[in-house]
């Protein structure tokens, strides 16, 4: 026998490691086939999506790409004065080519959110070019000036200068009530004009509650559920079951007629005598209205998790704590409740996710004091246009969800959630 092991062959005469190796990389490539559906599913409607949102909400080449001779000469440009005649003449040049390929609106459109009354100047602007009235020998920032009062005030030079940057943070700056000064310092809005802090606020506060009201109605129903009988545990289930099979925007309608001053609800406390006929309490547009819709909506999402935990709960053991010496309430608070907290934990982060994307439900029962950030998102992607600022708010809501997630898989760990 050799001093070197001999080679095992297969019965094809190749080594039997490289054939384990080819063998093992078929079965590699057949797994990632068998997964390339979902992944690419995955990448198109989710890593796409969340890609195209951030490279909107910091991209600002539009201006940059319209001003390109404007934004040449402003690099000299303190922006403490009124800039110099050759920024005003370059400015000029760039916004006849506008007018030429009938882009000037987009200018102004985008501008105007920057500083609003630049609608208007550029307009005035563009009549005064489309006649021909500016002379190039003479002074252009004279003429210009001469336009409107407000191309005289630098503040609307420095909002062209502050677009300059191909990218930009401004749309996180404004979602927190912030914006880039004139020396590029981040500055707070007047105090008359924060309204998005308040709204982030709300929308934290709201979504809390309802989770909070879900657990508080939900663990009784899931409980009760898991207890009872199968013949009556289905009957319930089904009642548990009955609104995913209802429009959501039936149930939100439904509870705008029973929450109105003369709706049902309102006409039950009247007959109990809580409420006088003339005193009748406004559940509808404000935040009550909210919380009562939001949490019925989402009271199931709170139920099935803690009833698959509940479920699997055997009744020996509160029996055993009960045989034990514990009272009835001892025995659930030390025994069972510590099994549901899987349920719990998941039926939580659950309702508390939905709740804080929600939409339909408080734009049409939550009125002004019920309105939260995503129905902000919605009025910029509908109303205003403004995409990317809708885009920066999307992706901040999306980072405040992830952070929450990664708060409870610190504190109670992802591993604890179960959902059946």
């Amino acid at each position: 026998m050799s001093s070197e092991t001999k080679q095992i062959l297969t019965t094809d005469g190749i080594p039997l490691e490289i054939s384990l190796k080819k063998a093992e990389r078929k079965n590699k490539i057949k797994a990632f086939l068998l997964v390339a559906p979902l992944l690419l599913f995955l990448i198109i409607t989710y890593i796409f999506p969340i890609g195209e949102m951030f490279t909107r909400s910091i991209d600002d080449k539009m201006i940059t790409n319209m001003l390109p001779k404007t934004f040449k000469s402003m690099e000299t440009w303190d922006g403490k004065e009124l800039p110099p005649e050759e920024v005003f003449a370059s400015f000029l040049t760039d916004f006849k080519v506008l007018v030429d390929n009938k882009e000037h609106g987009k200018l102004a459109q985008r501008l105007n959110k920057e500083k609003n009354g630049f609608n208007t100047i550029t307009k005035k602007l563009f009549r005064q070019v489309k006649r021909n009235k500016i002379d190039e020998t003479q002074s252009i920032k004279e003429q210009i000036m001469k336009v409107h009062k407000r191309w005289r005030n630098v503040e609307y030079w420095q909002a062209i200068k502050r677009t300059a940057p191909p990218y930009t943070s401004a749309k996180y700056l404004k979602a927190m009530d912030m914006y880039l000064n004139e020396d590029n310092k981040i500055t707070q809005v007047s105090e008359d004009r924060r309204i998005h802090r308040i709204l982030w606020l709300r929308t934290v506060e709201v979504a809390f509650f309802v989770t909070v009201f879900c657990f508080l109605m939900g663990y009784p129903i899931a409980h009760l559920l898991a207890t009872l009988p199968m013949k009556y545990s289905n009957l319930l289930m089904i009642c548990v079951l009955l609104p995913f099979w209802t429009s959501l925007l039936v149930r939100t309608a439904s509870w705008m007629i029973l929450l109105q001053q003369q709706g049902v609800v309102n006409d039950f406390f009247v007959m109990i005598g809580l409420v006088a006929d003339d005193n009748r309490p406004e559940m509808m547009y404000n935040k009550v209205g909210t919380y009562v819709a939001m949490t019925q909506i989402l009271l199931p999402f709170m139920v099935l998790p803690l009833y698959s935990v509940m479920k699997t709960i055997s009744p020996s053991l509160m029996r055993a704590g009960k045989s034990l010496g514990g009272t009835p309430f001892v025995a659930f608070w030390k025994v069972y409740f510590p099994l549901t907290i899987p349920g719990i934990g998941a039926g939580c982060l659950l309702v508390f996710i939905l709740a804080i994307g929600y939409y339909i439900t408080p734009a049409l029962v939550g009125g002004a004091s019920g309105t939260l950030i995503s129905n902000q998102i919605a009025y910029h992607m509908k109303t205003t246009l403004d995409w990317s600022f809708a885009s920066a708010m999307g992706l901040m809501l999306l980072g405040g969800v992830l952070v929450i997630y990664w708060l409870y898989n610190k504190l109670v760990g992802v591993d604890n959630i179960k959902l059946g």
